[in-house]
Formats: C-alpha cells, sequence, structure tokens
C-alpha cells in the first residue's frame, strides 16, 4: 500500500520543490531520499498528510545536502590554505569509505552504484550511463541499496573486485564525463596497489596511467574531441607511459591475467605506436579476444570490431559488428566509421548524425555532428 501512495504522490513532490527552484538533480536525490525514509517509518508511524509528510522531508533532505556541500567546501578552501602536512601525519580514509559501502550485504551492482553515489560524488544520471540502464532503474537500484544497508554496522568490508569496479567508473567519469575525477581514482588505485599485491590492483592503475598519459591530446584549443588516429602524439605524457607499462608488465608477470589488464595491453599498443599507421592491429584484435572471453562484455565486442576493421578490412569490422544490438552507445558512431572506410558516405553521413543525437557528451556530440557536415560536403561536390 505505501508503495503505490510513494509512486502516486513522487512526481507532485518532485514538481513542488523544483517550483521553489531546487536543481532538478538535487530535487531527485532529496526526493529519493525521503522516499527511503517513508519507507522506515511509514509502517510503524503513517503520516495523516502523506504529500504533505514527503515535501517536508524532501526540503529538509535538501538543506542538509546543501549545508554538508556548502561545509565541505569550505574544509577544502581552509586545506588549501594550509601548509601540507608531513608525510606521517597525512591521514586519508577515502578508501576505506570505498571498502565499507561496498559491503557484504550488497550485492556487488547495488554496491558499486551506492559507492559511486556515496563516496565517488557521481550523480544517479552519471551511474545509469555507465551501466547502460534507464536513469530510474538506477535510481531504483541505489535506494534498495540504501535500504539494505539500513541499520546495518559498516564493519565488514566488501571485496576488491567490487572495489575496483567503482573506482574504474569513477576514472571513466573522470576522463570523458563532465566531472574531473581521474586524478583522484588514480590517487586511491596507486595506494590500494601499495597495500596489497593484487595483480588486477596493478592491471587498473596502468590502465589508468596510460589513458591519463593521452589527457592533454585529446581536445584541441577550442575544446573539441580530437580521435586518437589524429592526436599529437608528442603531447602524450611519456613520463606515465612508461610507468603504466612497468606496472603492466609486472601484473603480467603474476600470470592471473584479467579484465583490467588486458584493458591495458591494449592501451599500451597503442601508446607504442609512434604514428596511428604504426599500431599493431593485429596484436591489439588478440587481446580483445581476450577481454571478451574475460567479460563477455558488449562494449568490448563494439571496440573489437573497430580493431578489426582496422586490422582486416571495414567489411570484416562490419561482419563483427552485425551481431551486436544497434542500441549499444556508440554503435552508430562505430558504424558510421566503418561504412565511411568502406566508402559508403551517404550511410555513414546518415549514422553520424543519428550518433550525434544520441551522444553522451557535448564535446561528443559536437565532433559526430562535424563528421556528419564534412561528409555531406563531400557528396555535394
Amino acid at each position: 500500500m505505501e508503495e503505490a501512495v510513494l509512486r502516486t504522490l513522487t512526481p507532485a513532490v518532485i514538481g513542488i520543490l523544483v517550483r521553489r527552484g531546487v536543481d532538478f538533480a538535487a530535487t531527485e536525490d532529496a526526493v529519493q531520499d525521503a522516499l527511503v525514509e517513508a519507507v522506515r517509518v511509514w509502517p510503524t508511524d503513517p503520516p495523516r498528510d502523506p504529500k504533505g509528510w514527503l515535501v517536508a522531508v524532501s526540503w529538509r533532505k535538501f538543506v542538509d545536502a546543501t549545508r554538508a556541500d556548502t561545509s565541505r567546501r569550505r574544509r577544502e578552501v581552509l586545506v588549501q590554505a594550509e601548509p601540507p602536512p608531513d608525510p606521517g601525519e597525512e591521514v586519508d580514509d577515502t578508501l576505506a569509505l570505498y571498502f565499507l559501502c561496498a559491503h557484504p550485504s550488497l550485492t556487488s551492482a547495488s554496491a558499486v552504484a551506492l559507492t559511486l553515489r556515496a563516496v565517488g560524488g557521481l550523480t544517479t544520471r552519471q551511474i545509469a550511463q555507465a551501466y547502460l540502464v534507464p536513469e530510474p532503474t538506477m535510481a531504483q537500484r541505489i535506494s534498495r541499496a540504501k535500504r539494505t544497508v539500513s541499520g546495518v554496522r559498516f564493519n565488514q568490508p566488501g571485496d576488491v573486485a567490487t572495489v575496483l569496479r567503482v573506482l574504474y567508473l569513477v576514472f571513466n567519469e573522470g576522463y570523458s564525463g563532465d566531472v574531473d575525477l581521474a586524478a583522484e581514482a588514480i590517487r586511491l588505485t596507486r595506494q590500494l596497489a601499495a597495500r596489497i599485491r593484487h595483480a588486477e590492483v596493478a592491471g587498473l592503475l596502468a590502465l589508468m596511467l596510460l589513458h591519463h598519459a593521452r589527457r592533454a591530446a585529446r581536445t584541441d584549443s577550442r575544446g573539441r574531441l580530437v580521435p586518437l588516429a589524429e592526436q599529437d602524439r608528442s603531447r602524450w605524457d611519456t613520463r606515465l607511459i612508461a610507468e603504466g607499462v612497468h606496472v603492466l608488465q609486472t601484473a603480467l608477470a603474476r600470470d592471473r591475467l584479467g579484465e583490467y589488464q588486458a584493458q591495458a595491453a591494449i592501451a599500451a599498443l597503442h601508446a607504442d605506436a609512434r604514428t596511428a599507421e604504426e599500431t599493431d592491429w593485429v596484436q591489439i584484435v588478440g587481446w580483445y579476444d581476450e577481454l571478451v572471453r574475460l567479460t563477455d562484455s558488449p562494449v568490448a565486442r563494439l571496440n573489437r570490431a573497430v580493431a578489426v576493421g582496422e586490422a582486416d578490412g571495414p567489411r570484416a569490422g562490419l561482419a563483427a559488428l552485425a551481431g551486436l544490438d544497434s542500441a549499444l552507445p556508440r554503435y552508430r558512431a562505430v558504424a558510421a566509421y566503418l561504412h565511411e572506410r568502406d566508402g559508403d558516405l551517404a550511410r555513414a553521413a546518415r549514422l553520424y548524425a543519428e550518433a550525434a543525437r544520441s551522444a553522451a557528451s557535448l564535446p561528443e556530440r559536437d565532433h559526430l555532428t562535424r563528421q556528419a557536415a564534412r561528409l555531406n560536403a563531400d557528396l555535394r561536390t
């Protein structure tokens, strides 16, 4: 009964907070927290005015979150103004919080989602995009995770694999999304690698270092995306590349291959090529085969299709693409690229335009739009 009432009232409560001037994302978070509170309280203490109760609690949650954010920002300003502490004085509980949020009472997927939201600082929308699920589905998953751990003592840390997944997703959001979290993810992964001897921890650190080494070349002076093949490789950070390759080689020597090591090996092959034309695509396809074997990930299969297209020609790439779900993010962008290389410019232009409409970020959308415009201009001449 309570759940039916909550579903009915939620849109109205969101509307009230939005009309009060609350940002929609903040409203969604506040109302989600209020719904969790309602599920906990209402069965034993039902309110006389459910709608009014939800509005009041949502508003209080929003105010509390705003105050906490303001306090956090004030602390950050104070910390920046202080001299750095001695090495022996530094205390950082962030990594411990990652492990505690990855609680054994949660499934791996729920633990990752909860940690990304509570500690990683990602929005529900960003987490949903990372998991390839609708935003309402992810909001429900996070709410269920909160309910599961409500009242649980956080004295049982979660497993390393779950924490690695969180760090991987935080890095990806920082590397390609709207919030710069990549450096923080690298810092925490370094801490973890220093504490435990684990091949996949090392593999993830290597992967982050090798990708981060290309960060400066990924956009031009106007903030536009630069594809890997067109990047100025003199802007790549050779120090990070050397470190990443060394960390990867050490991990592979342990003969306990995992998905992060396989991804890092692919990144290392890209980093090793002095020019795009010198890229060893045959080896990259082999590593994608390993990655697909380890994960059966549709995203890995999509990226493998690009590598096959480079190694064996665009028609081979299109054949590898044929068995995949066209609803996958960036599917149309990959199909457009392969059709362009195969000489079908009209289809490629149409696919680039379709891909632009569903792009995950503004820079990506602008890049795909320019690709479509370029091909359409060629078709007119």
